[in-house]
């Protein structure tokens, strides 16, 4: 592949996918939601090696014209453009329907009239709801249990319908539980990360039950390039998962042991989600990855999980870093 377009270059994800596609040498456009400061988003603060190495695209994913501009010229897209906060979605649902369906719409058509080698589209383990079996292949059912989810669904299934009607080269990532150096404090592991660091030693949380597949950014990351890279795939939904399960309970206590202090979780009624719409339990099956793309998680299992928070913990401690979280706010 030689010239790759990356939609949400901007957010936690694609940020460390753009900067990893640079440094193995490819031509990056990384599209941007625009704004009038000319943000860039994490991009702003990528890596000094990678800082200027890139080529930057402005736009709306919501926008046809604007999408099918940037392609022009790539041999592959990664497609992360998304709205993701699941309590966002409960009182603005038509922006997800919008971005995420809509979008993602656009991402496909223009992809088709270009002639796109490769199209990664991004997925989510939210699609499955609460496990029926473990750990949750990818014949598992979908069971849209929030807006956000239902619009993942609708998402990947347009994404297989332009496969299977058109032959577009497209591959659906669903990665679970991305966490890592730079996510948004809406996510559970920075949300304790951060109040911890800020001193507080009575950590705020929703439901503590369930339990969750966490997969180190840097293992996401090298599940998409992995995906874009292969020949197989072509119209499959493939799980990147680290195949470790851990409760949202069980998760505070760890952080806390490696942060080295004592906690009391409380429970925050507005962090809570509808009964209905709270996924109970997620455990990724990842052999499909390894069997297509060779793929396996590095941060696998409990030793690996810790290794990652470790890493995480690191880079939300420093003041800099710290300090551009309000850590006072419930983030939706």
């Amino acid at each position: 592949m030689k010239k790759v377009l990356i939609t949400g270059a901007d957010g936690f994800i694609g940020s460390h996918l753009t900067e990893a596609l640079v440094r193995q040498g490819h031509e990056v456009r990384a599209f941007t939601l625009y704004n009038s400061f000319s943000s860039w988003g994490w991009l702003d603060h990528c890596a000094p090696d990678v800082r200027g190495n890139f080529e930057v695209f402005q736009g709306d994913i919501r926008d046809p014209n604007g999408v099918r501009t940037a392609m022009q010229g790539c041999d592959a897209v990664l497609h992360l453009a998304a709205l993701i906060a699941i309590p966002y979605s409960y009182h603005s649902p038509d922006t997800y329907v919008d971005t995420n369906v809509k979008g993602t719409l656009n991402v496909l058509q223009a992809a088709r009239d270009l002639g796109v080698s490769r199209l990664v589209h991004t997925s989510t383990s939210e699609v499955y709801g609460t496990a029926q079996f473990v750990p949750i292949t990818e014949s598992h059912p979908l069971q849209g249990q929030s807006p956000y989810s239902a619009t993942k669904i609708a998402a990947d299934q347009l994404a297989y319908s332009f496969y299977a009607s058109f032959g577009l080269p497209v591959v659906i990532a669903r990665p679970f539980n991305t966490y890592g150096p730079r996510q948004s404090a809406r996510a559970v592991i920075p949300t304790i990360i951060t109040q911890i660091a800020s001193g507080q030693r009575r950590i705020k949380l929703g439901a503590v039950t369930p339990t969750r597949d966490f997969n180190y950014v840097a293992d996401t990351v090298a599940g998409f390039i992995a995906a874009m890279q292969s020949n197989a795939g072509l119209g499959e939904a493939v799980n990147f998962g680290s195949n470790y399960e851990i409760s949202i309970g069980d998760t505070a206590r760890l952080i806390s042991e490696e942060m080295q202090v004592d906690i009391e979780i409380e429970t925050d009624e507005v962090r809570m989600r509808p009964s209905n719409s709270e996924v109970q339990r997620l455990w990724a099956a990842n052999a499909k990855a390894k069997e297509l793309f060779g793929w396996a998680p590095a941060y696998g299992g409990r030793e690996g999980f810790a290794r990652g928070l470790r890493e995480t913990i690191e880079w939300f401690t420093q003041p800099a870093h710290l300090a551009g979280y309000k850590v006072g706010l419930y983030n939706v």
